[in-house]
């Protein structure tokens, strides 16, 4: 593969990365659903995980939307592959997200 090809790869994988980012409190943030995803893995998995290993995490790593927050959130994106979700999403902070890689 070519460096412009590879490059092309990157731009698009960021981009990807980038509409998956919110603004929610005030903070940048990456929905559980969407970090699941990129990791490959179920969102309960991911969740679970993270609580398991808590003491690895600052306090403010992560929070639980309010249903008002997460009904405001679903009213902007117009397709939604949330469907009927049991639990309310939690929010990770961006600048902490690589650290779920750690546990």
């Amino acid at each position: 593969m070519t460096k412009v090809r590879k490059l092309i790869k990157l731009v698009i994988a960021d981009e990807a990365i980038v509409n998956k980012i919110y603004l929610i409190r005030g903070q940048k943030v990456m929905l559980d659903i969407d970090l699941a995803e990129m990791y490959g893995v179920e969102t309960k998995v991911l969740t679970q995980a993270v609580k398991r290993n808590a003491e690895r995490f600052p306090k403010d790593f992560m929070f639980t939307l309010s249903q008002k927050e997460f009904q405001h959130l679903r009213s902007q994106i117009v397709t939604s592959s949330w469907g009927g979700i049991r639990y309310l999403p939690s929010a990770f902070r961006r600048k902490r997200c690589n650290e779920i890689l750690m546990m």
